[in-house]
């Protein structure tokens, strides 16, 4: 990574304002670019962009390869007559929460409609685009648009459920079911080259701005995911294709009972034995679609939370060693410099740093973790910083800051007298009086001799706990969150260009004469 002074904003493209009840690659994805430009922010960080499964995380997709067709924006495809005004046209909708199942009912028919116009009027240079993108990307896409296809068939149900030949992907019922579903694996594969032709135009558009994007990859992969299905053999399963064993991390900050993610645990030994080219395939592609990867729960790679398959609840796990330095000596022979930030939250051991350390990839640092403990050795208050490092307000996985400055001990390891003493200990740190906390935290991510910084656009915004993006472990209820036209105000982009600018994070811009 570049060892140059940035400042960024974290926002996932769903919540972006727009007309269709989700955000997307449209014009308010081209206004916020113009937004972080002016603002003198030169990173935008998004989450993970594939295409969202159960409770619509991002971290649980159908594929670690595909884009999500929500975010294609269908005003475009009614101006290139592949939709009419009236189809690209959704239902009302709240414009401050994404409802992803009226998202969903509205957005997939649209874009089936806008596969058939494809099929039957898209000129031959884009018929050739089409049939390019379908080959250099086959090795996922024919998979992922087949799943799609029988997912649907099969009335939502995950792969488990199908037709046993199906789940078990036998020769024979395979071909059978990919020519009775020609047409439908067809759409698929058209909102994919849709999705992709977007986000395309809009890195160009950061690129010509100066803005980096820096995307995620998670480390697990969700079990009802095209990933699975077609690779069986990579993950600890059962002879009925359900996990033997499922990610998560014990009790921490977050949850009292740990947080049970359900993934599908990789069987290491098995990708080692050719060099781990499903990975390098996995970053690879991330690496065409972003200029940085933040690399989702690095601790893992050198040992992860096996919980038993079985189990509810993430408390019963073990510590099981992952690849570690196998994993990336291989990455970086074939994929040579490797632009990862390494998510380094946690359980974090001296064996996990060195690992890190070895590969110099930056790791993490949140403040909103920064004000318990002792300061003599809790490393996320900026007084302990190094310049190679990224400091956060807050995550994806936090409250907004003024959620957490106002919230109480909630269900977590912490007691009501822990949670005033945090209170107590940042407002001496950082001299604030709490009346605009969000921005205190901003100041002190941004004067610290982090390399990098990025915030939470919740926090510019001085949102609350209702802007939140995510409660880890929760079910349902998140990611949800957008922001409206007319909260990217004047004052607050001067005011965050100003930081930037007093902290040398971008260059000063000169008075007009």
């Amino acid at each position: 990574m570049s060892t140059r002074r940035a400042a960024g904003i974290l926002l996932h493209p769903t919540s972006l304002p727009g007309p269709h009840g989700c955000g997307d690659l449209g014009p308010a994805a081209d206004a916020f670019v113009d937004f972080l430009e002016a603002a003198g922010q030169t990173i935008w960080q998004v989450l993970p962009l594939g295409p969202t499964g159960y409770g619509d995380s991002p971290y649980q997709c159908f594929s670690a390869f595909g884009g999500n067709p929500l975010l294609v924006d269908l005003a475009v495809l009614a101006d290139e007559g592949l939709l009419t005004e009236a189809e690209a046209r959704g239902p009302a909708a709240d414009d401050a929460r994404v409802d992803y199942g009226a998202v969903l009912d509205f957005k997939l028919p649209a874009l089936a409609r806008a596969a058939a116009a494809f099929r039957e009027k898209a000129p031959p240079a884009e018929r050739v685009a089409f049939a390019s993108f379908c080959v250099a990307n086959a090795a996922w896409l024919d998979d992922l648009a087949h799943f799609l296809a029988l997912k649907a068939a099969h009335g939502g149900k995950p792969w488990v459920e199908w037709d046993p030949a199906l789940g078990a992907r036998r020769p024979e019922a395979m071909l059978r079911s990919r020519q009775e579903l020609a047409r439908e694996v067809e759409d698929r594969q058209v909102a994919q080259f849709l999705f992709f032709r977007q986000w395309a135009a809009l890195r160009a558009h950061c690129r010509a701005l100066g803005v980096r994007v820096m995307g995620d990859v998670p480390i697990f992969v969700a079990h009802d995911s095209a990933d699975v299905w077609a690779h069986p053999e990579l993950f600890k399963l059962g002879a009925d294709g359900r996990p033997l064993v499922q990610a998560g991390v014990p009790p921490d900050y977050f949850s009292a009972t740990g947080q049970l993610w359900g993934n599908p645990i990789y069987r290491w030994d098995a990708m080692a034995k050719d060099g781990f080219a499903w990975w390098a395939a996995r970053f690879r592609s991330a690496f065409a679609l972003f200029d940085l990867v933040r690399l989702d729960h690095f601790r893992g790679f050198e040992a992860h939370w096996e919980v038993p398959g079985e189990d509810e609840t993430a408390e019963n796990g073990a510590w099981v060693k992952g690849p570690g330095r196998a994993l990336f000596d291989a990455l970086s022979r074939t994929l040579g410099p490797l632009p990862i930030v390494a998510e380094n939250l946690g359980v974090i051991t001296p064996e996990v740093e060195a690992l890190r350390e070895r590969y110099r990839f930056p790791g993490m640092a949140v403040l909103q973790f920064a004000f318990s403990g002792d300061p003599l050795t809790n490393t996320f208050l900026p007084h302990h910083y190094t310049r190679d490092l990224v400091v956060y307000t807050g995550t994806h996985d936090n409250d907004t800051t003024v959620g957490w400055w106002t919230a109480g001990v909630g269900d977590t390891t912490r007691t009501a007298d822990d949670v005033q003493a945090e209170r107590d200990f940042a407002a001496r740190y950082l001299g604030s009086d709490g009346r605009e906390i969000h921005w205190d935290l901003v100041r002190a991510a941004l004067a610290s001799v982090a390399d990098t910084a990025i915030v939470p656009l919740q926090d510019v915004l001085g949102l609350g706990a209702e802007a939140r993006m995510n409660v880890p472990s929760r079910e349902h209820g998140n990611w949800c969150w957008r922001f409206r036209e007319g909260d990217l105000t004047d004052a607050s982009r001067d005011r965050l260009r100003g930081l930037a600018e007093t902290y040398g994070r971008v260059a000063r811009r000169e008075a007009a004469p």
